[in-house]
């Protein structure tokens, strides 16, 4: 079984750097004033740059077919909203602002 070294960062660090370490697929104690208070453990691998560049790219094309077919973006996020919040009333559940 692999093991992975554990990186010891102060919370203030931590804080700064929240994005940063929650992409990333190392464990972290986190200390202040040199004593351990937590620990971070990534639940899940990182994405990779491959699957970024594949959806960014993936949104480009999706923004172009919309823009050759006349449809604005926003018009179809409100309709997406407007039909969930139909089926959610519909079903009895309660209302999400």
């Amino acid at each position: 079984m692999p093991t992975t070294q554990l990186k010891t960062i102060g919370i203030r660090e931590f804080r700064e750097h929240l994005t940063k370490h929650v992409r990333a697929d190392t464990p972290l104690a986190i200390t202040r004033h040199g004593l351990t208070i937590g620990y971070y453990i990534p639940a899940q691998r990182p994405v990779s740059e491959t699957d970024l560049q594949a959806l960014e790219d993936a949104t480009r094309r999706l923004h172009a077919l919309l823009e050759a077919r006349g449809i604005d973006p926003e018009d179809l996020l409100n309709d997406y909203t407007t039909l969930r919040k139909a089926r959610r009333k519909a079903r009895g559940e309660v209302a999400r602002p």
